[in-house]
């Protein structure tokens, strides 16, 4: 040991100091960092609030860094820078409205024992502020390769109308006003709404059954510069405007609201019935509308905006926007998977 010793002593001083930082850097290696974020908690999730409000997370490391991309319901996602304290992530959402001040959500994240829990604090732009407690189901990964559709199996179409009344649907929000009805063939949601503000005083409808993947298929009539959506599981968007819209592209007909982009627009004026033929497998979505693929077996890793669950290994509902504007349906049939 003297000898070893006596060896380094001997070193010159800017030998020595190289060899301690080489030490340093080897015993302070990413494995032993006290901060380091748990591989447990990178991923997606679907979060249960106590509140009840639908939310999505998924956590990722970019060059070191934690980040997080979140969503309560509706607005963006981020991604959020996040800091990591004691093995748990702390971040902060801001949004400002067109006036007035801005809504600060402050968000605390982690596992513990292996569990995810967390704290949701508001801090709303009139001054009052509010807590919301949340828990987490971990996501599995997304599917490695699309599905070959051809070796897919659909078992015997299902009329989700029944051509003369609400039998099997629901309004989603109890609270609200209910302008959905159903007479010859025709789901009709009647309210005075003109604007695409995301939300409103009148219903979402919802299937009471809940599927799991499927083929689709809806016909729908919108005005011109009018706007609903079809929502496959309760979670994707399939926008629902006419091809005239000022919502084109990734928001506009044929379109996975905000995710995925038609590659060209297929929709017809404001005021024609159009059709969507649209198959969800194996978190893959294929678009077919008024007869012309747009959308042709497409990963959809993240649900959209407005969902109303955000697990994908639940089944859920067809769910349609009726608290943006008037809107009309019909002739809606759906295939299930068959399981192998």
């Amino acid at each position: 040991m003297n000898n070893h010793f006596l060896r380094i002593n001997n070193l010159s001083a800017p030998f020595r100091f190289a060899l301690c930082l080489a030490l340093t850097f080897m015993f302070l290696s990413p494995t032993a960092r006290a901060d380091q974020l748990p591989e447990g908690l990178v991923g997606d999730w679907s979060l249960n609030l106590d509140s009840g409000m639908p939310a999505w997370m998924r956590v990722v490391e970019k060059e070191g860094q934690p980040k997080v991309y979140i969503r309560f319901y509706i607005g963006p996602t981020g991604p959020y820078d996040a800091e990591l304290v004691a093995g748990r992530l702390k971040f902060e959402v801001k949004r400002k409205k067109k006036q007035g001040a801005a809504t600060v959500t402050k968000v605390d994240v982690g596992l513990t024992n292996g569990t995810l829990d967390g704290m949701i604090h508001r801090q709303l732009a009139d001054g009052t502020s509010e807590r919301d407690k949340f828990t987490g189901s971990k996501i599995p990964p997304m599917p490695a390769s699309a599905p070959d559709l051809s070796k897919v199996r659909f078992g015997h179409p299902i009329a989700l109308l029944n051509g003369k009344d609400l039998s099997g649907w629901q309004p989603h929000e109890t609270d609200k006003v209910n302008g959905w009805s159903l007479e010859d063939g025709l789901l009709k949601n009647t309210t005075p709404k003109t604007d695409f503000s995301p939300t409103g005083a009148f219903a979402n409808l919802k299937t009471e059954a809940k599927f799991e993947d499927f083929w689709l298929h809806v016909e729908f009539l919108v005005e011109e510069n009018r706007n609903s959506g079809i929502y496959l599981r309760g979670m994707y968007e399939a926008q629902v405007v006419d091809r005239n819209s000022r919502m084109q592209g990734i928001q506009g007909v044929g379109a996975i609201f905000g995710t995925i982009a038609p590659k060209f627009n297929a929709g017809k004026p404001g005021g024609e019935w159009q059709t969507y033929d649209i198959t969800l497998v194996d978190r893959h979505i294929t678009v077919v509308l008024n007869g012309q693929k747009v959308i042709d077996n497409q990963p959809v890793s993240a649900p959209t905006a407005g969902a109303i669950q955000t697990n994908p290994a639940k089944p859920g509902p067809i769910y349609l926007q009726g608290d943006h504007t008037a809107v009309s349906y019909r002739n809606m049939y759906l295939a299930p998977v068959l399981s192998n």
